[in-house]
């Protein structure tokens, strides 16, 4: 099946677990990783059951913090 992650087109297996595409793409800190699938946010509790459908558009997001 075919998902958009971060922008680009991916051939991904049937059934991807958000888990394993986290682990997949490399995402550093995934603990602290946000993760917004078709625009919606994915409850952190929510993460470990999720699984990907054909179509999908997934966003990594991280916080950065900064200031003077």
């Amino acid at each position: 099946m075919v998902i958009t992650v971060a922008g680009e087109k991916k051939e991904v297996k049937e059934g991807l677990t958000l888990p394993e595409l986290i682990e997949q793409e490399n995402v550093e800190t995934p603990e602290y990783v946000t993760v917004s699938i078709n625009d919606e946010f994915v409850a952190t509790e929510d993460k470990e059951s999720t699984v990907l459908k054909e179509g999908d558009n997934v966003e990594f997001l991280y916080f950065m913090g900064g200031g003077c």
